[in-house]
Order: structure tokens, then sequence, then C-alpha cells
């Protein structure tokens, strides 16, 4: 599962890293840098850089901490599975960086595995991570708070009490933001719960209380989005809850997409074979608007009114990628990156990954870890006076529940095309489940489980 730079990997580490539930431990490498000089008095003075960052009320003061003893000092904004992943390895790989993560939220709340609380197969603290061991273990510095502002040429930026920050380089991972939807005047009564949360218990609730024959409406945006198998892995888990407690309930998916995105063949088999009975499956569908109070959602194909809509809408970086100008990729939705290091194309000192960037990637937890990797592992490089690594590989690999007990999977290895400049798969490093099994779901959980220790523990 893990990335491990170049230099640390053995032939054995990737064959392994191709198959699902496989996980290649990090390890340090001798060539990337350790601590030189000072490195204690040069920390002391970050963390009183730190308390007049969070402490100075809407100024225009900038603080900035020299790199005392050979350090270097990089700023993380975002605390998810790619801000979590960088923060870690870059003091793992490198202990001459030091490390200072901005997320908003005290603790984080998994995407992954979030559809099993809509069936009730999973509680909402199942999936909730916090950030000590990082503080602990690691020595990662925690600012709980906003961030208002980027500086992408000066390398700084900027909290919500008015404080700048400034360090030698910047690691964004906001995450994904929502189109706005016409007529959606009221999030709540029609919840995405495409970021776990309140959401997400909201629309267990609404599903709960749907009627027997009521009508559930998925809508799934057109790629790229997070999660390509999600919405699909989503709609076969409400068919086999429905069929247990809605019996006489039809759940209709209204893909902006013309087919499948990703696992084409066990999807279609479990859509028009195992659920048929309960998924009405529309491709090609855009929505134009909706009515809130009437439960209806207007399409290219006339109006759907349902009872519960689940409505997921267009995706494109989060709101400080897109206010910061870099989001210049896929028609103004997502910030262009060299994936040698993530580095923005347009600023060098602002590094850009997970689902934010655009990359040929697919935007998810996995690859976002991935993509941390590769970024911690080039900073490091780069501190140390050398170049990043110029042959990355990163893998992936993917549960989909396909009933309550059943599941599928799909992994696939990538790697730099120095032609392209891209990130493409591997020759005959794909490959997916044929149908779905009982066995995999525990292969899902310790896949899962290895996922989130990896990144947060």
């Amino acid at each position: 599962m893990a990335y491990t730079p170049a230099a640390c990997r053995s032939a054995s580490q990737e064959e392994a890293a191709s198959k699902p539930g496989s996980s290649v431990s990090g390890m340090m490498c001798t060539s990337l840098p350790r601590s030189r000089s000072s490195s204690a008095e040069s920390r002391a003075k970050r963390e009183l850089a730190l308390v007049a960052a969070s402490s100075t009320a809407h100024s225009a003061v900038v603080v900035q901490v020299e790199a005392l003893g050979g350090m270097a000092w990089v700023i993380v904004v975002g605390g998810g599975m790619a801000g979590a992943t960088v923060a870690k390895y870059l003091r793992l790989w490198g202990d001459a960086v030091d490390v200072t993560l901005i997320e908003r939220s005290a603790r984080y709340t998994s995407n992954i595995m979030s559809s099993m609380v809509l069936t009730g197969q999973r509680s909402m603290a199942s999936l909730d991570f916090g950030y000590s061991a990082l503080q602990s273990a690691y020595g990662v510095r925690l600012v709980t708070g906003d961030v208002t502002e980027i500086d992408p040429v000066g390398a700084r930026v900027r909290l919500a009490t008015g404080a700048w920050m400034a360090a030698d380089r910047i690691v964004m991972a906001p995450g994904i933001g929502f189109d706005a939807v016409p007529g959606l005047d009221d999030a709540s009564r029609m919840p995405h719960a495409w970021q776990a949360g309140p959401q997400t218990t909201l629309l267990a609730q609404q599903l709960a209380a749907m009627p027997a024959n009521g009508v559930a409406v998925l809508t799934i945006p057109k790629v790229p989005y997070r999660c390509p198998p999600g919405p699909y892995e989503r709609a076969c888990l409400l068919a086999d809850w429905m069929k247990a407690n809605k019996p006489r309930a039809k759940l209709i998916v209204l893909d902006a997409n013309p087919d499948f995105v990703t696992e084409r063949d066990n999807f279609s088999q479990a859509f028009f074979g195992l659920h048929a009975n309960v998924i009405e499956y529309r491709t090609n569908v855009e929505i134009s608007s909706v009515d809130t109070q009437q439960m209806i959602v207007y399409t290219n194909g006339g109006p759907v009114q349902a009872n519960v809509v689940n409505l997921i809408p267009q995706q494109r970086a989060g709101a400080l990628a897109m206010a910061s100008g870099l989001a210049t990729a896929n028609g103004g939705r997502f910030v262009p990156v060299d994936v040698l290091s993530y580095a923005s194309t347009a600023a060098p000192r602002v590094h850009v990954i997970g689902d934010a960037s655009s990359t040929t990637q697919p935007k998810a937890g996995h690859i976002a870890n991935q993509e941390a990797k590769v970024c911690a592992d080039a900073l490091s490089r780069i501190f140390a006076g050398g170049q990043p690594d110029p042959a990355p590989v990163t893998n992936s690999a993917c549960y989909s529940t396909i009933t309550r007990t059943q599941a599928s999977w799909l992994t696939a290895v990538f790697q730099y095309d120095p032609v392209s400049k891209t990130m493409k798969p591997a020759a005959a490093s794909s490959a997916a489940s044929v149908g779905w099994k009982s066995g995999h779901i525990k292969q899902m959980n310790q896949w899962f489980d290895a996922l989130m220790a990896d990144s947060f523990a």
C-alpha cells in the first residue's frame, strides 16, 4: 500500500504493492536528510512563531522563522488523507524538516466506508481519526483553525486571526468543493453526504423514514469526481438494504456519464442482474435545477420526483485552491501539478496533493495517500540539495460493497511517463475481481485499517 522512495524499493515490494490489501511499509532511506544542527533551537523558535500567529488578531504581521540549523519549514494546509500523510512522512523521512499542519477540524472523518453508515453497518465513530499520533510520534505541529488566503508567490498562508505564516514550502490538501445547483436553497433537503459528517447521518435518517414503497434518487456527477466507484457502490448498498427494509421501494440512479466510469463488468452485473428489481439506471442525465420543497430533480430527460434525493453535485478543488488562482486545469476546476513533486505548475513553492490536484490518477483516498508520499519524498530530496525521484510509482486498491455482506475489488499501479510527464497505468498492473465474494469484506476491513493507520497512526 505505501509508497516507498525508489532508492528504498525492492522488486518484491513492487510486486506486493500491486496486490489489493497489501501493505508495503514506509522505510527510512539513509540518503534522506537527518537533523544537522541546532534543531532544538530551531523548533523552539518555530513554537514561538506559531503562538504569535495564533494569537495575533486581525493584523498584517508576517510570521517567518529563519531555518536555523539547516531545518526547512513546511506548512501543510488540510488534514485529510493527503495532508495527514504528507505531514507524517515529511517528519518520518526527513527529521531536518519542520512541519506545521493547519486543519480547521480537531478530528478527521473518513469518507471511505461512509456509505456503510447509511445502511447501519458502520457508525460515524468508526470513521473518526485524530492527529495525536502525528504530534507525539512524529513531531508534527498542529494548528487548529482556518486558512483564509494563500500567497503562492511568497509561500505564505493567512490564518483566520489575520496573521500570515511564511514557510519554505506550502503543501495544500484542501480536498473538493461542489458546484452550486440552481434551486438547492436547502442542502439538508437533498444532502450529498459526499463529505462524511452530518449529511451522512441526515441521509441515513431520511432513508429510514422513507415509505416502504418510496422512491429514492441518487445522482452521479460528470468525471472527475472523488472516488470513481463510490456512487455505484452506494447504489448497490442502498438497493440491498431496500430489499430487506423497504421491499417495494425503488432507487433511480441519474448518471451524468454515458456509462459506468469504473468496474463496468461488476457494476453492470449488479445493476442489471442482482439489483435489477430495485435499481433504475439512467445515463447521460444532466441536472438543470431542483425543487427542494416538492423534491423534484429537473433534468434534460424531464423531471424526477422522489421521497429522498441524494444529490451529489459536480466537483472541483476545495475553496482555498480555487481562491488561490492556481486551479486552471479541467476548465478551471483543479490545480495542474508536476507529478514528480506535486508542485503547482504556476507556483513551484506550493505543492497540491489529493483530490484538488489535476492528474491522470483517480481521485481516491488511497491515491491521496500515495501522492502525499511522493510529495514528501520529493521535498526531502529537494531540501537535501537533490532532485525529486525521476520515476515515481504509485498504486491504489479499492473495494466496493455490492451487497451488505459481499464486495468486489480493483487495483492499479501507476508509473511516471517521461514523454507525457503524467502517471500512466503500468503494463499488466491493473486488475479487478470477477464478481464479488463475502471473503472480500474481511480483506476490505483489513485494507481500510491499514490505510488509516498509515496516514494517522
